[in-house]
């Protein structure tokens, strides 16, 4: 399944290169909620929030009233995720709070699945050179993602992968490294990070994994009329 992404930052719908610069950013909401309201998902993320350095709240509101929505960004607390849930979220993306000292923290993840229920809670793991990156991608833990998801299989309901190294790029993403993941979990996968072309998004799905789409989307590389 296609997952079409909606990241936000300063109250505009944008996508960035490697988590850092940015390559489009439009005001048009109206219009990405409408090209994607036939899908039976959509990834939804607040940059300011992830960054701390603000919130889109009433954009995720808006979103969330009219397409089922995944949320995440700055989820640091089993509060937090709730409130996510209270505005419309039909599951919670949950990071960097899954991991503390360097390794996976069942007792965190614990809190956020009994704040919200297991199936609510996506749990987000983001490699980067081969390990866990947290905080925006910023810091390098010592854990890799197939040991992650190993440790927080029975606290999340499902688990989004990005392959960091690949994403904002348009040259494809890790199909190896992603079913690394996907074998060292019973839980669903979603992927994302690079996935460019329809083939990569088949290839995933005959592995049993959603891939999660943003840069190929915007930039009309992936044309999404005959892929709904």
């Amino acid at each position: 399944m296609l997952i079409p992404a909606i990241d936000l930052k300063g109250g505009k719908v944008v996508q960035l290169i490697q988590g850092e610069k940015l390559a489009i950013e439009t005001t048009d909401l109206d219009y990405w909620i409408e090209r994607f309201s036939s899908f039976r998902r959509v990834n939804v993320i607040d940059l300011d929030a992830a960054m701390g350095s603000g919130s889109n709240d009433h954009l995720v509101r808006e979103i969330c009233a009219r397409l089922p929505c995944q949320v995440g960004g700055g989820v640091r607390s089993p509060e937090r995720a709730v409130e996510l849930c209270a505005i419309g979220a039909r599951k919670v993306i949950i990071g960097s709070a899954l991991f503390k000292d360097g390794i996976a923290d069942v007792a965190s993840a614990q809190r956020f699945s009994d704040a919200v229920g297991v199936e609510r809670v996506v749990g987000a793991v983001d490699s980067k050179g081969g390990r866990v990156v947290t905080h925006g991608w910023k810091t390098s833990t010592g854990t890799t993602a197939v040991d992650a998801v190993r440790s927080l299989e029975h606290y999340c309901g499902e688990f989004l992968y990005t392959h960091v190294d690949k994403e904002g790029l348009m040259k494809g993403t890790d199909i190896s490294a992603i079913r690394a993941v996907r074998d060292a979990t019973r839980r669903p996968l979603i992927a994302a990070g690079g996935v460019t072309t329809q083939e990569e998004i088949d290839e995933l799905d005959a592995l049993g994994i959603d891939a999660v789409v943003g840069m190929a989307i915007y930039t009309g590389t992936l044309k999404l009329e005959s892929k709904i």
